[in-house]
């Protein structure tokens, strides 16, 4: 697959040649995280040498993050090598809570610190608020759990029972899963990363 990559810095976003919004609509990036829930994924946030780039740990095996990696992967968008590339050129920008003293493609983008530095800076964060609305479909959430322990989702297009919330597809520890858990936990941030991809092939 041939890909054409202008990056515009002042957006944030990456803008292929050719390419809209409706090449590539964020309905499929919510029906990729969607499909995640049918696989049956054993919690394991282990570190794996995997490839560069399109490296993934086990498929059978992974953490929240890997939920949030693999569905924008089905859409074309590989935050390994965003993130990698981004950490190359700005690593004192992103937290180094693991005493590394140069990226590592291996790990990087599986860190919930490291993603949210990532949408940060190349997407859009949102304000944090008590107010179902503000939360829309492809959105990223971030918490902080119980042990000071940082967790992901994405918002889907599904409500809760009582229809005020959009669910969310996350693995907490029993794999991927669509729930309500929107204000479950303290929340840390709200972002939307959604760059324009060309799937030409």
């Amino acid at each position: 697959m041939k890909r054409k990559i202008l990056a515009f810095a002042a957006t944030g976003f990456i803008i292929c040649a050719h390419a809209s919004y409706a090449d590539v609509p964020v309905d499929k990036l919510i029906a990729a995280a969607k499909e995640r829930t049918r696989h049956h994924v054993v919690y394991d946030g282990s570190y794996f040498r995997i490839g560069y780039p399109h490296g993934d740990v086990p498929d059978d095996r992974g953490v929240c993050t890997d939920v949030v990696i693999r569905a924008y992967r089905r859409v074309g968008i590989d935050l390994q090598v965003e993130v990698h590339q981004d950490m190359v050129a700005n690593f004192p920008a992103y937290p180094n809570f693991w005493g590394l003293s140069r990226p590592d493609p291996n790990i990087d983008h599986r860190r919930v610190p490291n993603l949210q530095v990532f949408f940060q800076r190349k997407g859009r964060s949102l304000p944090v608020s008590d107010h179902p609305a503000d939360y829309r479909p492809g959105d990223l959430v971030t918490w902080m759990l119980p042990g000071n322990l940082p967790h992901i989702g994405m918002v889907v297009d599904r409500k809760s029972a009582d229809g005020q919330r959009h669910l969310i597809v996350h693995n907490i520890g029993r794999g991927p899963r669509m729930e309500d858990v929107l204000f479950d936990f303290p929340i840390t941030g709200h972002y939307r990363y959604w760059p324009l991809v060309n799937r030409q092939s």
